[in-house]
């Protein structure tokens, strides 16, 4: 990701074909060392290709990824609520006798942060 970073940026400056040691010098300028491997790799994908159609074909392709949505999660909690009271309490009841077990602990005589 790095190495794409400053190659995005050295495009952003003006460099339309930037080479791996303009990328290496990007990365220096900030105390990143390169690795090898990877600013090759990415040379040899990106080569002879533009920046600007990639970014708008990888926009498109985006654009169709279902993002989710907040609708989803209330069905499930509607039909809870509506299966009964007595459920409901005896939620309750168990509520309240977990916190007043965590309350004794309290009586052990120290506490998290003394």
């Amino acid at each position: 990701m790095k190495h794409l970073a400053a190659y995005l940026l050295l495009g952003l400056g003006g460099n339309t074909s930037p080479s791996a040691s303009d990328i290496k010098g990007v990365l220096e300028s900030v105390g990143v060392d390169a690795d090898e491997e990877r600013l090759e790799k990415l040379l040899g994908e990106l080569n002879g290709k533009d920046i600007s159609e990639l970014i708008a074909e990888g926009s498109s392709k985006l654009a169709s990824v279902p993002s989710g949505g907040g609708g989803g999660a209330a069905a499930p909690g509607a039909a809870a609520a509506g299966g009964g009271g007595d459920a409901a309490a005896e939620e309750k009841k168990e509520e309240t006798k977990e916190e007043e077990k965590e309350e004794s602990d309290e009586d052990m005589g120290f506490g998290l942060f003394d």
